[in-house]
């Protein structure tokens, strides 16, 4: 794929709301998540499998898909963890479509969704401790929290205070 596909491919991104025939795609995104590493030890799936009763049935919960062309590409989801504390779930892209915004859109409508449904905070972890996740995370002001550990592998935890205003470049 060279350079102006991807630009152009990034211009058709569609963000939206997960329906049930996404739910190939989403399981698909996730399997290749867990054999990329990203599977944690702590992790069931079973809002994978179950997506409308683990994000939908809930006002303050929320899962999205991107698509290209029709095509599920990307995933994020959004759950309450706390009445003032949203959890960022199960961000992914589709390996052929990364590096391309992706999922600086799908973080973009979760944080969206956050700030509307008046969460002050949100978390999320990841077992990857380099690349374009980070990338994502810092682009969005995401502190890195603590590391810790979970059967044997790192994970990094993230937060973002939303009642705050985020600091911009020249500030003292």
């Amino acid at each position: 794929m060279s350079d102006s596909n991807s630009h152009n491919q990034a211009d058709l991104v569609h963000v939206r709301s997960y329906q049930a025939e996404d739910q190939p795609a989403v399981s698909w995104l996730y399997e290749h998540g867990r054999l990329a590493g990203q599977e944690q030890p702590n992790d069931t799936a079973a809002d994978i499998d179950n997506i409308v009763d683990a994000y939908q049935a809930y006002e303050r919960a929320h899962f999205w898909v991107a698509e290209v062309e029709g095509q599920v590409v990307g995933m994020v989801g959004v759950a309450e963890d706390e009445p003032d504390l949203a959890e960022v779930r199960r961000l992914r892209v589709h390996p052929d479509y990364r590096n391309q915004g992706i999922a600086y859109k799908l973080m973009e409508s979760a944080l969206s969704f956050c700030h509307h449904h008046g969460y002050l905070k949100v978390i999320l972890d990841t077992a990857f401790h380099e690349g374009p996740a980070l990338e994502v995370f810092e682009r969005f002001a995401f502190q890195h929290n603590r590391t810790r550990s979970v059967g044997g592998k790192e994970l990094l935890e993230f937060y973002l205070d939303l009642y705050r205003e985020p600091r911009k470049e020249g500030d003292d």
